[in-house]
């Protein structure tokens, strides 16, 4: 794919982008959201202050220069970078700029170290992955759009219920205002709205809080302090209302098995959970839902869990309160451990372990899973924003 001069000339760049890296990304969103602010609504700000979405961007730099000579070692990473880019409403055209950009800030920070030969390498690496993504992103745009009640770009979508889940979640109810069909999602995928808030475009991912099959798409949003779009729709959105919808997407998908299936979450990584569980309960299958919480107040869809453990015998739920409130009567107190999970974890450790939430709870089940011996492919997770390393 490219020549041997090319490849030598990224991958003497290795040591310069372990050191250097986040310095590139950050002076690299610097600079691109401040020539094309129109791009702006692709990136979430707490993300950006946060440094999250640099650090995420300088491993992907980072791992294509170390894998430039073996692209098939990151083929994995690919289909979530994908679905990424479709979720948001990424274009052909955005790529020259996202090019333009990036070796302009490798060669500001690098200066004199960051050679013509160099830029050029990096050029040309930058031009077939962005041919590589396009290609891959237009097939997913073409067959969500025909898919039977699929679409291409924004949908309008009005707000048919919302609904108090806890003391931080709310449930929307999203209808097609055309009154047409709805695609057939996949449990564990999300949906992206364009929103305008106050003058300002933003895009964000919910993810999908129901069983595909109903006559609406539902989220569940968790109020964030200071979150512009989160406090805008608990606070201002009302019954009614419509939104600009993308269609569903995200690889955060359950295999199909029939093996045991056990789903752990903490705070709002809750809502891609109930879709699997309210998609799966009646499929005989066994699901352990393992659910953490601070207390009962900020604990969302308790009596729907219950509800189905009660409908199904193949159901089990467990809750664990850091911090329980009055009478409050959760299955265990303090915080999900190695010893609580493998006593719901099959003697074979053959069993499909989903999880998701805040990102210390999620280093501490994937370390309890590895520790356990659950194969690490039957470990799954998903970020809620730029995906960081758990190990």
């Amino acid at each position: 794919m490219f020549s041997a001069q090319t490849i030598a000339l990224i991958k003497a760049t290795v040591p310069v982008l372990q050191q250097h890296g986040e310095a590139i990304t950050t002076h690299f969103y610097q600079l691109m959201l401040r020539e094309h602010p129109e791009l702006k609504a692709f990136f979430n700000e707490a993300h950006q202050a946060q440094g999250t979405q640099a650090r995420a961007l300088a491993g992907a730099v980072l791992a294509y220069a170390a894998n430039i000579d073996r692209l098939e070692a990151l083929a994995g990473a690919l289909p979530r970078i994908i679905q990424k880019h479709v979720s948001l409403g990424v274009e052909p055209q955005h790529y020259p700029i996202v090019g333009q950009c990036l070796l302009r800030a490798i060669k500001e920070v690098l200066g004199d170290a960051a050679t013509d030969d160099i830029i050029a390498a990096w050029g040309e690496a930058y031009t077939a992955l962005a041919d590589l993504l396009i290609d891959a992103e237009e097939q997913v745009y073409q067959a969500n759009a025909a898919k039977l009640g699929g679409w291409r770009g924004t949908r309008a979508f009005k707000v048919a219920r919302k609904e108090t889940e806890s003391e931080l979640i709310t449930s929307f109810y999203l209808e097609p205002s055309d009154g047409g069909a709805l695609p057939a999602f996949q449990p564990g995928q999300y949906l992206t709205l364009v929103l305008k808030v106050h003058g300002q475009e933003l895009r964000r991912n919910y993810s999908l809080s129901d069983a595909p099959g109903k006559p609406w798409l539902r989220i569940s949003v968790k109020r964030e302090a200071g979150g512009l779009a989160s406090n805008w729709l608990h606070d201002e959105v009302q019954v009614g209302q419509e939104l600009q919808v993308q269609a569903p997407s995200g690889d955060f998908v359950l295999d199909e098995a029939t093996r045991p299936l056990v789903l752990i979450t903490g705070g709002v990584g809750i809502t891609p959970a109930m879709s699997m569980l309210e998609a799966h309960a009646g499929s005989g299958r066994p699901i352990h839902f393992i659910h953490a919480a601070r207390h009962g107040g900020v604990h969302a869809f308790r009596a729907r869990v219950d509800e189905l453990v009660a409908q199904h015998a193949n159901v089990r739920a467990t809750y664990v309160y850091e911090e329980p409130r009055g009478t409050e009567a959760p299955h265990t107190i303090g915080r999900v451990s190695q010893d609580l999970l493998s006593q719901h974890l099959p003697d074979d450790r053959d069993v499909d372990v989903y999880f998701i939430g805040p990102k210390p709870f999620m280093q501490a089940i994937y370390q309890f899973g590895k520790d356990l011996g659950v194969q690490a492919n039957r470990l799954r997770f998903e970020f809620f924003g730029p995906t960081e390393a758990l190990a």
